[in-house]
C-alpha cells in the first residue's frame, strides 16, 4: 500500500536530513523495520544517504546491485534517477511537507509522527518482523 512517509536524521544544529519514502510508511511496518534494522545513528544515516526510495526493505532491485535474498533498501537511484537527500532548516519544515508520517532519528532513537492533520507523535510498536 502506498503511504507516503520521509525517513529524517536530526543533525546537530537542529536541521534535518530526509529521504523520501514511498510503501508502507505506516508505523506499523516502516516503523518496526526502522527500529529493527536501521536503529543505530550511523545505519539510518546509511539509509538516508542513498536519496529517495520506494521501500526500505525489501530484497528486489531495479538493477542488478542485489543478490537474491538480501534484504536492504530500494533506491530510486536504482533506475536510474536523481533523489538526493533533502536537507530543511528545522523540524517544524521537515514536518510541513505532506507525507502521511514523518520519521526522525534523533537522541538514539526513531520518533515517527503522524501527518495526517496536526502532527503527533505515535507510538511505533517494538516487536521485530519476520523479515
Amino acid at each position: 500500500m502506498a503511504t507516503r512517509s520521509r525517513i529524517g536524521i536530526e543533525l546537530s544544529d537542529g536541521s534535518v536530513l530526509s529521504s523520501y519514502h514511498h510503501w508502507d510508511g505506516y508505523p506499523e511496518w516502516l516503523g518496526r523495520i526502522l527500529n529493527t534494522h536501521y536503529n543505530a545513528k550511523s545505519l539510518a544515516e546509511e539509509l538516508i544517504d542513498g536519496g529517495d526510495m520506494s521501500v526500505a526493505w525489501t530484497d528486489e532491485r531495479w538493477d542488478e546491485s542485489g543478490v537474491q535474498g538480501v534484504y536492504g533498501p530500494q533506491y530510486y537511484s536504482q533506475r536510474g534517477q536523481v533523489c538526493p537527500p533533502r536537507l530543511d532548516a528545522n523540524l517544524n519544515e521537515y514536518l510541513s511537507d505532506g507525507e502521511e508520517y514523518a520519521y526522525v532519528f534523533t537522541n538514539g532513537e526513531w520518533v515517527c509522527y503522524d501527518l495526517h492533520e496536526t502532527p503527533k507523535i505515535v507510538e511505533i510498536h517494538s516487536a521485530a518482523l519476520a523479515i
